[in-house]
């Protein structure tokens, strides 16, 4: 058997292995003597069946299979040997007739190449990393919310300021059927706020259903539809008073600070705000985080030039799947997929270029760790080392979710990799003007 590579450029190149019958006949014929033994054939004894019966039935097909077991094995092997970083798997050039008989057996397998390329972590227009502050109004808002958290709830009578109403709403053309908790305070519209302010247990009021809220949260969530729903709302609604409470706010005092964060470290509201922003910000790291690796990638895509092999990756993708592809068909998803396979290649470039392979002790640590936060996420104590390990090792038994966590980890490693190496700028913003930058309208 011989071997032999032709480099048509750069990215294709053509492997031609000529398989001698010697390769492969002896096996064949060792093959067809099980056949022979094992045969059932009317008229002729279990293992007495006459060679030339058996040849003429099985001979090609296991000429052919024993063929391609040599193909495969020795295909893969010169790859390895000749360390060819692929892209796709070899594709065999297909042959109209075989010749299984002749002395010399010719296959050609086309390849497509990596290309070779340098990645430039600082480019001329570096990416800008958006810290998202908390604003005055975000840590007012959450500090009221803590107030209303640790308050106390009292039956009344009476709607007025601050009053939360355990309310019905129904239409039954429009199928609404709904039992939320409704806030007085953002109610919209003087009729509106009129007919609730006289409302007492057991009213049942139609209202507009389009122009009641103040807030599109505070309307999706009282009529249990998504944001984009609200345009199709009925014109009315009845809704049921079943309840009006009035919420007692905690008081910001020591008590309440001590219940919040670790005794004596919050002593003033001051402090409790500069531990609710911290708690805020904290809370948008992984939205940043996520827009800069975003734009790292667009980044290092744009910047990063080489040529694809792209008429072999059409043919591989026309013939890689489950169901072939026509060819117009494998044109529109490399078209889909060509961003992916260029950051592929460029991702993997500097992972090996930077050394940023994950070790098995790193990728356990990272385990326990969100083991921990997630236990704590129920209130739960992070629990002994022996048990942190032994549930760790349980998911690593689990391959899909093992490599979820390496990926998780890898996304990790490349983002702290290119924070210290890419020349981030960092640009403090709120949290509307993030999400402008972000998505190109504030939500």
């Amino acid at each position: 058997m011989q071997i032999t590579r032709t480099d048509l450029d750069a990215l294709n190149s053509t492997i031609t292995i000529a398989v001698d019958q010697k390769d492969f006949a002896e096996k064949v014929l060792d093959v067809l003597n099980d056949y022979r033994k094992n045969a059932n054939i009317p008229g002729f004894r279990k293992g007495h069946v006459p060679m030339g019966m058996i040849k003429k039935q099985y001979e090609t097909a296991v000429t052919a299979d024993e063929v391609n077991k040599i193909l495969q094995e020795n295909l893969n092997k010169y790859i390895e040997d000749e360390k060819l970083e692929l892209l796709g798997n070899p594709l065999p050039k297909m042959q109209n007739e075989i010749d299984w008989k002749a002395d010399v057996l010719n296959f050609d397998f086309e390849l497509g190449l990596s290309p070779k390329f340098e990645v430039k972590l600082k480019g001329k227009k570096g990416v800008t990393y958006f810290q998202i502050e908390a604003d005055k109004k975000m840590i007012d808002e959450q500090v009221s919310h803590i107030q209303k958290q640790y308050g106390k709830i009292e039956s009344s009578q009476k709607v007025e300021t601050g009053t939360e109403l355990s309310v019905e709403i129904k239409n039954e053309e429009a199928a609404i059927d709904t039992t939320p908790v409704i806030e007085f305070n953002l109610i919209k519209g003087k009729k509106n706020i009129e007919a609730f302010s006289n409302a007492k247990i057991g009213s049942t009021l139609e209202v507009g259903a389009k122009n009641l809220f103040k807030e599109e949260n505070a309307a999706a969530r009282a009529f249990g539809v998504s944001i984009p729903q609200l345009d199709e709302l009925p014109k009315t609604v009845s809704i049921t008073v079943k309840e009006i409470n009035n919420r007692i706010l905690a008081d910001l005092n020591q008590e309440l600070f001590d219940k919040l964060y670790e005794a004596g470290t919050v002593t003033s509201l001051k402090d409790l705000k500069v531990k609710v922003k911290g708690g805020i910000e904290k809370q948008f790291e992984s939205q940043s985080d996520q827009k800069l690796l975003n734009d790292i990638t667009e980044n290092l895509i744009k910047t990063t030039k080489f040529d694809l092999p792209k008429e072999f990756l059409i043919r591989w993708l026309q013939n890689s799947g489950e169901k072939p592809l026509t060819e117009d068909e494998a044109k529109e998803e490399y078209d889909k997929s060509e961003k992916g396979i260029r950051y592929q290649l460029i991702e993997g470039s500097v992972i090996k270029e930077y050394d940023l392979q994950i070790k098995f002790e790193e990728l356990q640590s990272f385990a326990k760790e969100l083991i921990k936060q997630q236990m704590a996420q129920y209130g739960q104590m992070a629990p002994e080392e022996k048990e942190l390990d032994d549930i760790a090792a349980r998911i690593f038994t689990n391959q899909e979710e093992t490599k979820r966590l390496s990926d998780q980890l890898m996304s990790k490693k490349l983002l702290d990799f290119y924070k210290e190496n890419s020349g981030i700028k960092t640009k403090k913003v709120n949290y509307d003007a993030f999400v402008k930058e972000a998505y190109g309208s504030a939500q």
